[in-house]
């Protein structure tokens, strides 16, 4: 139904279900770059002809329709950037590297991992990792274990595991970090292209947001800051576009959020990041849901009629993404051969190799799905593992 807005789908016969990496592009924000470059490309926040004014003003519009997606009362708590690998590394380097102890989960992506490593710390000496249990769920009770023996914290948690689509309950864990006086930073790359996210209602103090899985260019993100940290946040980078004053005794910057957006920004894919979210408004959320939650279900049911199949997690607490294995396969091999079936997933550990190590597997099969895959998708991938199936084990 919905795959008539995205050229991808008129170009190509593949079947797409590599959501969880990146999601496909409606014309609208494709048109929006291609004008940006042919109608009025020039530099923002900095000329005052037309065009430059056009692209101020189109880029800032993105700041405004973001703030009011997530509920963030000001715009000036929306930060761009690249996206949320480098919105992480901004908070970790310039606000939490002055934690005694970072908190984590057991399923977080690499990107909430290696900038502690980055800053010295390992397991037990500055970074504290959360338990899971057998369905892959968090642990509340040790969460709040680590929290007394670690008060006033840095706790830095996934809204929704790439490898495994689990939710984490953000909303519980932000309200338990703060009674012990920690702040909470969560990593949503994959929420925004699910569900409806308000900032607010969990109190968060820090939210990631990444622009290529919620239907927008690559190389765009953001960061949301709770307006009390906002003085406490220091700049990532300087120059072009912060400053206020420069001299060569010294240089006071602006107030954010340019103070935090050094040198010239990706303004097309910034335009387009907003027209992601106006086609979202457009869809809405409610018909998202009720098409994806429709077709993940139908997934899981017909994956589970394959013979062999390995499961980790059930999809009772799960959303967009599932893994699994088949006994005695190896997971590059299936995929391998559906790819010449022209079906897209992703083969692999998922850069979340800590949690693959404690499940005692080297990767899974992930097959994400979007509010544009359908049934027929489905039925596609199954004839094709079966197919794979069949070859592997002859």
């Amino acid at each position: 139904m919905f795959k008539k807005d995205f050229p991808y789908f008129q170009n190509s016969k593949t079947v797409y279900l590599d959501n969880g990496a990146t999601t496909q592009k409606p014309k609208s924000v494709i048109d929006s770059q291609v004008e940006y470059y042919e109608t009025y490309c020039a530099n923002t926040h900095r000329s005052n002809f037309g065009h430059a004014n056009k692209a101020t003003q189109e880029f800032e519009k993105t700041r405004t329709l973001l703030a009011k997606f997530i509920n963030a009362p000001i715009e000036e708590q929306i930060i761009f950037t690249k996206g949320v690998t480098e919105s992480i590394n901004f908070i970790a380097s310039s606000f939490a590297k002055d934690f005694k102890t970072v908190i984590i989960s057991s399923l977080e992506h690499h990107s909430n991992i290696v900038p502690w490593h980055m800053q010295g710390r390992t397991l037990g000496a500055g970074l504290e990792v959360v338990n899971c249990d057998k369905n892959l769920n968090f642990d509340l009770n040790h969460f709040e274990e680590l929290l007394k023996a670690n008060p006033n914290a840095f706790v830095s948690i996934t809204h929704i595991s790439n490898a495994f689509g689990t939710i984490h309950d953000i909303k519980t864990i932000t309200k338990l970090a703060h009674e012990y006086g920690a702040v909470v930073m969560v990593d949503g790359a994959q929420s925004l292209s699910h569900f409806k996210i308000d900032v607010q209602e969990p109190d968060v103090d820090f939210f990631a947001i990444s622009g290529h899985k919620t239907f927008a260019p690559t190389g765009v993100g953001a960061i949301y800051v709770n307006e009390k940290y906002l003085k406490d946040v220091k700049p990532y980078q300087t120059g072009g576009a912060t400053i206020h004053e420069v001299d060569y005794s010294g240089s006071t910057l602006l107030d954010s959020p340019y103070k935090f957006e050094a040198g010239t920004q990706n303004i097309a894919g910034i335009i387009g990041f907003g027209k992601a979210i106006e086609y979202i408004n457009h869809v809405k959320y409610e018909t998202i849901h009720s098409f994806e939650h429709n077709v993940f279900k139908y997934l899981d049911e017909e994956l589970a009629k394959l013979p062999g199949i390995i499961f980790y997690n059930d999809i009772s607490n799960s959303i967009g993404s599932r893994s699994f294995n088949f006994e005695g396969l190896i997971h590059d091999d299936i995929g391998i051969l559906i790819d010449k079936m022209d079906i897209a997933v992703r083969v692999g550990h998922h850069c979340a190799q800590p949690i693959m190590k404690k499940l005692g597997i080297k990767g899974t099969i992930r097959v994400s799905v979007a509010f544009y895959n359908d049934f027929v998708d489905v039925d596609k991938l199954i004839d094709a593992l079966e197919k794979a199936l069949s070859m592997l084990k002859d």
